[in-house]
């Protein structure tokens, strides 16, 4: 048990310090590059600091372990709307733009919409898999026209998102390219640490990997988004803590489970489609109610969705 907890720890360490490394290379990269601050935004550091969640993805399929593949993404992404964001609201009343909730809201709704219907075919393949990576491609085409059309508060999240991990000025192509190998070297050794241990871990708390999934591995791979959201909120910067969830949710199920199932087919376990599902798709149900209400969280509706998280794990821990 100790040596599963171990790894586990170990693995997200290195997945923490990959996902930040790999994006700063990215983004200095991009800079030499001529790619605007936006689009930077947008699709590297969207892409990069979800990366400690596709990379435990991916290893879990290929190590023949469903439960912790799907699990990382639906858990993921209930602990992003009850936990973190919940926990964010307590902290501090989270704003709406209506302007960009419009947008993100049909992203986050859809996203999820679509990972329901992925998980009741029962097989998450390659087909399926493209299909929700094009439509990720569609979602960042579009954020990207509408906010240069019209700026508003999430463009410059986004620009400012990639312009907050910079990297000197005179450093040269061949060390950005080092950071970027580094960086996705340090994940990939992670999220095998972390498959690894987890799958230990499971079998001595008897417990199935789809739990261990849903919990230990969603939560320790959504932490990069608990400090941010923090510190967000902290600093008083709520629209971050805000569009950093949106987004995330939006990327975990596009991108990363659409990039696992092309690379390896998804057996969706039993418990995952029977009720693990409707939960996600509840939660993000009842978040953009909540948001579309009033235009803003309340510390009362952030302590609701808190407590249901607990109630939530606590269902998992007995199950």
């Amino acid at each position: 048990m100790t040596n599963s907890i171990l790894l586990v720890a170990g693995g997200l360490v290195l997945l923490a310090l990959g996902g930040e490394l790999l994006v700063r290379g990215a983004v200095g990269m991009a800079a030499r590059l001529g790619i605007s601050p936006l689009l930077a935004g947008l699709t590297i550091v969207g892409f990069g600091t979800s990366t400690p969640e596709l990379a435990t993805s991916v290893q879990a399929a290929l190590a023949g372990s469903p439960g912790i593949a799907i699990g990382n993404v639906v858990g993921s992404n209930i602990a992003n709307i009850l936990f973190i964001l919940g926990l964010s609201a307590v902290i501090l009343p989270l704003n709406v733009n209506p302007a960009a909730f419009q947008r993100d809201a049909i992203a986050l709704g859809g996203s999820a919409l679509l990972c329901t219907g992925a998980v009741m075919l029962g097989v998450i393949g390659p087909l399926v898999g493209l299909g929700l990576i094009a439509c990720l491609v569609g979602y960042v085409w579009w954020a990207y026209k509408s906010e240069s059309a019209a700026p508003c508060p999430e463009g410059a999240r986004h620009e400012a998102e990639a312009e907050d991990r910079p990297v000197p000025p005179d450093t040269g192509p061949v060390i950005l390219g080092g950071m970027i190998v580094a960086g996705l070297a340090a994940a990939i050794i992670g999220a095998g640490l972390l498959v690894d241990g987890a799958t230990v871990l499971a079998s001595a708390a008897g417990v199935s990997e789809s739990v261990i999934g849903l919990t230990v591995v969603a939560v320790g791979t959504s932490l990069p988004e608990l400090i941010a959201c923090v510190i967000a909120v902290l600093r008083k910067h709520e629209d971050v803590a805000l569009g950093n969830i949106v987004g995330s949710n939006i990327y975990n199920v596009l991108g990363i489970l659409g990039i696992t199932a092309v690379i390896k087919p998804i057996e969706v376990p039993a418990e995952i489609a029977s009720f693990d599902i409707w939960v996600m798709l509840g939660v993000t149900l009842l978040l953009l109610a909540q948001l579309r209400s009033g235009w803003r969280l309340t510390r009362i509706e952030g302590g609701v969705l808190v407590v249901l998280y607990v109630a939530y794990t606590l269902f998992l821990a007995t199950r």
